[in-house]
């Protein structure tokens, strides 16, 4: 009579390992696709706005996280809403009685300055425009000199322009870093660089050159005060729409004071 072989039947080996290996493991979880010692450890956490979102279909291995942006509501003031129930929305307001409305409508205890906004058709358009009357406060030019190369050693500057001629360029390039971002170092597309020293002391302070935002067709100036003459910021306006080429360039217009509701103005 042959030999009987008797075997238990009991838990597998591997089903064992693995159950161990899980138990050891616990509060992880393997994904199908990570590659060896590759875990995606799962957090309890309560749900908030900040809160994570794994985008759908994203490789686990290289996962995207994209977080909830806050949309923060502007609260406008007392003030400001029935200063805007004086505006008609959508309306187009010729250049005179959109002053008068900014006017109207400002509500500052102080000495508001008037502002405006163009939207142009594209970005990259810069324009330089004599202002007829003064915006804002006097700006004080200055001749570039030797007397000017000192306070610059010195770190002052008291100017709002500088002009120099070429034969002072080569004194003001140590100087470069210092007036460049202030937008004072002298060049010929602002004509602030001028070849024939009488020049300079005709240069009016209300030359400013403007440009657009360096990523959108935006352009934003100053064209007055509040307790400018309607005429004289409305001057000012049309010489800005003019040296952009008016309705041709500028898409809309906007004016507003510094504090008040922003009027749509129409483009000559």
């Amino acid at each position: 009579m042959g030999k009987t072989k008797t075997s238990f039947v009991g838990e597998d080996k591997n089903e064992k390992k693995s159950h161990l290996a899980h138990k050891s493991e616990e509060g992880k979880v393997h994904v199908a696709g990570l590659k060896g010692g590759q875990r995606v450890k799962v957090v309890d956490a309560a749900p908030t706005e900040e809160a994570p979102i794994f985008e759908d279909g994203a490789n686990p291995e290289v996962s995207v996280v994209k977080a909830k942006k806050k949309i923060v509501e502007k609260i406008r003031s007392v003030k400001y809403k029935d200063a805007k129930k004086k505006i008609e929305p959508g309306k187009t307001y010729a250049i005179e009685a959109a002053i008068k409305l900014v006017k109207e409508t400002s509500y500052s205890k102080f000495d508001g300055t008037m502002e405006a906004h163009l939207v142009l058709k594209k970005a990259g358009i810069s324009a330089q425009v004599t202002l007829p009357h003064a915006a804002g406060r006097e700006k004080k030019v200055e001749i570039a000199s030797d007397e000017t190369i000192e306070k610059l050693k010195s770190g002052k500057i008291d100017f709002d322009i500088l002009i120099a001629t070429p034969v002072m360029m080569p004194k003001l390039v140590p100087f470069a870093r210092l007036l460049g971002p202030k937008g004072l170092m002298p060049n010929p597309k602002n004509g602030t660089l001028v070849t024939d020293p009488k020049k300079a002391n005709s240069f009016s302070a209300g030359t400013v050159t403007l440009k657009t935002e360096k990523e959108a067709p935006l352009v934003h100036t100053v064209v007055g005060k509040n307790s400018q003459k309607d005429g004289e910021i409305a001057d000012n306006l049309k010489a800005i729409f003019k040296a952009f080429g008016g309705d041709k360039q500028i898409v809309r217009a906007f004016i507003k004071s510094t504090m008040s509701p922003s009027v749509k103005v129409e483009v000559k």
